[in-house]
């Protein structure tokens, strides 16, 4: 999943720019360090002080050229406003944020305000319009057809979390002032393998992957993605 959504939004730059990215909610700082690696420079907000933690452990890691090309910030993605001037960044990103944010708007406005013209804001979200194909491909009929009448959901960790839809996110995209430039389904084939799964042999990883990619483009596979990745543009 990871090479695929590097892939669809280094897409939507010019090759070879360097970026300034803004990664909220970074986590360990998977994704952070990966785009690091590939010569852009990252600041990382995480409020977790374990994720944090484990993304400079992480970072302390990696070569001298990488760590400078790294920032990391402990705080709360919806204060972007305090740590960072409007305009800073030509990437923000944030992913797997969304569904545990009861009212995303006020995040999405301060995040579209760090965007500098030509900016692109991307959003990875569960996607509410198919929180019914998990359960009904398990075999779970009550949960499927309660699923159709929700956006909330319990994730596999059994945590409550909110799925978002994708014409209301469009509409939020506009709002502020970043409209949806591209989307994509993601996690179209493989949301029903188990955890703790075997990884595949490196060519059959390479089917996979493209299977997916081509399934997170195409109608109608992408519109029944278990997650929706949104990339909006400032201008």
């Amino acid at each position: 999943m990871a090479r695929q959504l590097d892939e669809q939004i280094i897409g939507h730059f010019p090759v070879g720019r360097r970026l300034r990215v803004l990664d909220v909610g970074m986590g360990q700082g998977t994704q952070a360090l990966r785009l690091a690696r590939a010569g852009h420079q990252v600041t990382g907000v995480e409020r977790d002080p374990t994720m944090i933690e484990a993304a400079r452990e992480a970072l302390a890691a990696e070569p001298a050229g990488i760590q400078e090309r790294v920032h990391l910030v402990e705080g709360d993605g919806q204060e972007t406003g305090v740590h960072f001037l409007p305009g800073s960044f030509d990437l923000v990103l944030c992913h797997g944020v969304l569904m545990y944010v009861d009212e995303p708007d006020p995040l999405l406005a301060g995040l579209g305000r760090m965007l500098a013209p030509g900016g692109v804001l991307s959003l990875l979200v569960r996607n509410g319009d198919a929180l019914a194909m998990r359960p009904g491909l398990a075999g779970d009929w009550a949960g499927a057809v309660a699923a159709f009448d929700t956006v909330g959901y319990r994730n596999r960790l059994g945590v409550s979390a909110r799925a978002d839809r994708l014409d209301a996110l469009t509409e939020s995209l506009a709002g502020i002032g970043a409209p949806l430039r591209a989307w994509y389904g993601v996690r179209v084939f493989t949301d029903q393998a188990p955890d703790g799964a075997a990884r595949p042999s490196d060519p059959e990883m390479e089917t996979l992957l493209a299977a997916e990619e081509r399934a997170g483009r195409t109608d109608p596979y992408r519109r029944v993605a278990a997650l929706l990745h949104l990339c909006g543009s400032r201008g």
